[in-house]
């Protein structure tokens, strides 16, 4: 079976060593594998999307040609809206962090507050603020875009990511930021080996069934309570850390459950 793993064209320059992983793993899993990027079609011979972007109307219009695509474009619909994420934790009965739209520095009552992008990723549009005027300049720093707050939880620089491939937690690690309340490995911050609670896998074990998600990351933080809360679900997911922490093949383990995906599908 033919199939193609889909970057954008500077996140593929980033994730070299891992695309060849992928195709290498591919191939001893009877896929012939190979990379499309940017504004590439993708080709007539095309069984399956392994998708590693952002763009899930982009996989959604694959899907309806007969295409499969991993994940499917309703998780990277949810995944990367953070409103979207909120409201799936409520319906699943799952504990995570309020998350309200931000329109405008008048809907936000108390300080400090967290000021998200509803689609951004890595951290790198997440912003403590501790008064209104620092509110409206971050509000006009995103005139196009989404905006949501969150109550600031003290959580000592540190959350916790589970990764999963189908319905099974893998592995997981515990990041913690270094010089911010971001614990994203990406700006700078430490990752090491987790051992997941039980609870704690059943929460992100029922979010993966709900999505029917092929392979995904699952953040929680923790709150002074000792309380396990949602902060985000994410599609595409790194493997950097996993590989760093665990002995776990990631691009053999995810290659195999694209490939026994696919029999089921014929």
């Amino acid at each position: 079976m033919k199939g193609y793993i889909y970057y954008e064209e500077e996140d593929a320059m980033r994730n070299r060593w891992f695309i060849d992983e992928l195709i290498k793993e591919g191939a001893a899993n009877q896929l012939v594998v190979e990379l499309l990027t940017g504004d590439a079609e993708l080709p007539n011979d095309a069984t399956f999307v392994f998708y590693r972007a952002r763009d899930f109307e982009k996989s959604q219009r694959w899907e309806q040609d007969g295409i499969v695509v991993v994940n499917r474009s309703e998780v990277n619909r949810v995944a990367n809206d953070k409103l979207q994420t909120f409201q799936l934790a409520a319906l699943l009965g799952i504990p995570s962090i309020p998350t309200r739209r931000l329109d405008s520095a008048q809907d936000v009552q108390e300080y400090p507050i967290v000021i998200k992008t509803t689609d951004g990723h890595g951290g790198e549009e997440v912003h403590l603020y501790e008064t209104n005027t620092e509110m409206e300049q971050v509000i006009s720093r995103y005139p196009n875009r989404q905006l949501v707050m969150q109550p600031y939880i003290e959580h000592n620089s540190s959350d916790v990511r589970l990764y999963l491939i189908g319905e099974k937690v893998v592995g997981a690690v515990k990041r913690t930021g270094v010089g911010s309340f971001k614990a994203n490995v990406s700006l700078g911050g430490t990752a090491k080996r987790f051992d997941v609670p039980p609870p704690l896998r059943e929460f992100a074990v029922k979010i993966a069934k709900a999505l029917k998600s092929d392979y995904i990351g699952v953040d929680f933080i923790q709150n002074a309570e000792g309380v396990w809360l949602l902060n985000e679900i994410e599609d595409p997911v790194g493997a950097r850390s996993l590989y760093e922490t665990s002995e776990l093949n990631v691009a053999r383990e995810v290659m195999c459950h694209i490939h026994k995906k696919l029999l089921k599908s014929l």
